[in-house]
């Protein structure tokens, strides 16, 4: 006899209900996707510090061009309210206080993996692609690698780019504006 296992999936709404009822506080690492609550792994030395190196850089380069979000929620849909490490989002002058971000205010989401990596790639970058997130990054802090996703499709980004140290990329929404992966890196 098999044995079907019943998933009890969430809302954004019931996700906050959690919330605000206490059932979830800010000491739970988690966020919402499709609908489920996942737990996100503790950051680490190694990813703190790219993340940190991200922020300082981006907002030296784009000043008040862009709000940058560090490890803030965005509401790509009804049941999926991600954390991703960096969001570059378009200025508002409440500074998103009356709503999270939504996929039409984000210019560039960044991803930073270490143990995360398998999930981002195959769980975030496509959640992120069925928003219609414009562009992606996923730093791949073990392989010292800078994935860029872009081109939206009905299947997905249609392109991948690797980038590796010594190479520069640059935001789609900014061509103006290059960064070195080995500045990434702090290399």
């Amino acid at each position: 006899m098999t044995v079907q296992l019943l998933r009890r999936k969430f809302t954004v709404e019931q996700y906050h209900k959690m919330i605000e009822s206490g059932i979830l506080t800010e000491d739970d690492r988690v966020e919402l996707i499709r609908g489920e609550i996942i737990e996100i792994s503790p950051i680490e030395a190694k990813h703190a510090a790219c993340v940190n190196r991200l922020v300082n850089l981006l907002v030296q380069l784009l000043g008040k061009r862009i709000i940058l979000a560090s490890q803030n929620p965005v509401a790509l849909n009804n049941n999926s309210e991600p954390q991703p490490d960096v969001a570059l989002l378009k200025p508002r002058e409440d500074f998103y206080e009356t709503a999270h971000p939504q996929p039409q205010d984000i210019f560039l989401l960044i991803e930073v993996a270490d143990s995360s990596l398998h999930y981002d790639r195959e769980e975030k970058i496509p959640l992120y692609a069925e928003a219609n997130i414009i562009e992606v990054w996923l730093v791949d802090i073990n392989e010292q690698i800078v994935e860029v996703y872009r081109e939206l499709t009905a299947a997905g980004y249609q392109l991948m780019q690797k980038f590796t140290l010594r190479q520069t990329l640059s935001i789609q929404a900014f061509p103006d504006i290059n960064i070195t992966v080995n500045e990434i890196f702090g290399r």
